[in-house]
């Protein structure tokens, strides 16, 4: 039996890149998602013009007008409640947020490394991928995990790495781990559109068919 889609919220606080791949993936068949909303903290943000484009209501919510965490969490999560979503999917969501107990392990956040390395506060973007290059690693990655209220922390789903070149830039890592990052993500989230995720505390068993 096919799976049936799930219902998806993307957060995101820029170019959407992780929106048009999740959206190119889903028109290929090749995930049983719908995207049915996109909540900017940003409202410059490119990814809230993919959204029109793709006819996917999009919402701004910032920090600064929300005031507290706790008031923009709340924001957050209430337009998803309302959307009826089933899995909230951070790409490239540059805030922290408090997952509120009817949301925990539907949440789910990409990490441009290999989570506990290079992550937390302060790296996101290019500075991921400086600091590996400057503490000389020859491997690294990308981690999907489950979100919880701390940066790049709680259980991790999967992670796909690739070495390290002499050569490489932070400029030429971030696009190749960006290649790992449009399977890994898709990957994740077909998986739990299965129901064949199982947090274990700080564990996620992945389910066999």
């Amino acid at each position: 039996m096919p799976t049936p889609p799930i219902r998806v919220a993307v957060l995101l606080s820029g170019n959407g890149t992780t929106l048009q791949n999740l959206h190119d993936c889903i028109e290929a068949g090749q995930l049983p998602a719908r995207v049915v909303l996109v909540i900017a903290n940003n409202a410059d943000a490119f990814g809230l013009e993919r959204a029109k484009n793709m006819n996917v209501p999009g919402v701004v919510i910032t920090r600064k007008e929300a005031g507290s965490l706790e008031a923009f969490s709340r924001r957050i999560f209430e337009e998803c409640r309302k959307a009826k979503v089933d899995l909230v999917v951070l790409g490239g969501f540059l805030q922290l947020v408090q997952v509120p107990d009817d949301f925990l392990g539907r949440v789910m956040n990409i990490h441009p490394a290999l989570i506990p390395a290079f992550c937390g506060k302060g790296f996101y973007g290019h500075r991921v991928h400086e600091a590996v290059l400057e503490a000389g690693v020859k491997v690294t990655g990308c981690t999907v995990h489950f979100a919880d209220n701390q940066y790049d922390h709680g259980p991790i789903i999967l992670q796909r790495t690739l070495a390290v070149l002499d050569d490489d830039t932070p400029t030429t890592l971030a696009a190749r781990v960006f290649a790992e990052e449009c399977i890994a993500y898709p990957e994740a989230i077909r998986l739990f559109a299965e129901k064949r995720l199982k947090i274990e505390g700080r564990r996620v068993r992945i389910l066999t068919t």
